[in-house]
């Protein structure tokens, strides 16, 4: 949120979320509000709008639409937080960003026909580790390579890419042979600015 405006953003962030959001941003903001004032109000020459954020709370469905892209809110499972699957299509591809999710009976809807999967996911073979404790929380709120697996195979996205993974002492390549187990599509393990 603020590091853009340090490097010159001047108008405000425009964050489209689930309900929630506006207070999760308030207090981030009120949390940095000392920072935010020195930099107003000190030598620094920031712009005086660039650190503020309008909240667009939503609920599933209909986003925004330009003549580049249109954006849907898709129905998540992340435990008992409110949360959204995001489908970006523009006129020669679909993409999907996962956002946090367990699997849940909406998926293969929310993803059939994409171009480009960008899932959430964890090990496995590390999740096995984990106490009973945890694994209670992560499989509430997130998806294992096998479930991740059956749904790609279900829904056959052009490219699965692999983000936010939970490896607990395995390794992206791990999580690759996990997958490879049930779906034999085309993925990868994303980093940081790759670009597909």
């Amino acid at each position: 949120i603020l590091s853009p405006w340090v490097l010159g953003r001047s108008a405000p962030l425009q964050v489209y979320g689930p309900s929630g959001l506006r207070d999760m941003t308030d207090h981030l903001l009120a949390a940095y509000d000392a920072d935010i004032r020195e930099r107003i109000d000190g030598l620094e020459p920031a712009t005086p709008r660039g650190w503020q954020v309008e909240v667009h709370e939503i609920a599933a469905g209909f986003v925004f639409e330009d003549d580049l892209v249109r954006v849907e809110a898709l129905p998540a499972s992340h435990g008992s937080w409110p949360a959204f699957s995001y489908r970006f299509t523009t006129p020669d591809r679909t993409v999907v960003i996962s956002g946090d999710s367990a699997p849940h009976e909406q998926m293969q809807t929310n993803y059939a026909g994409c171009d480009v999967l960008v899932h959430e996911v964890y090990s496995a073979a590390g999740f096995a580790r984990r106490s009973a404790a945890w694994q209670r929380y992560h499989a509430a709120v997130h998806t294992s390579t096998l479930e991740l697996a059956r749904v790609a195979a279900e829904t056959c996205p052009g490219l699965l890419v692999l983000y936010h993974q939970l490896l607990w002492g395995e390794t992206p390549d791990s999580l690759l042979a996990e997958i490879a187990t049930i779906y034999d599509g085309p993925v990868v393990s994303g980093n940081d600015l790759d670009v597909f």
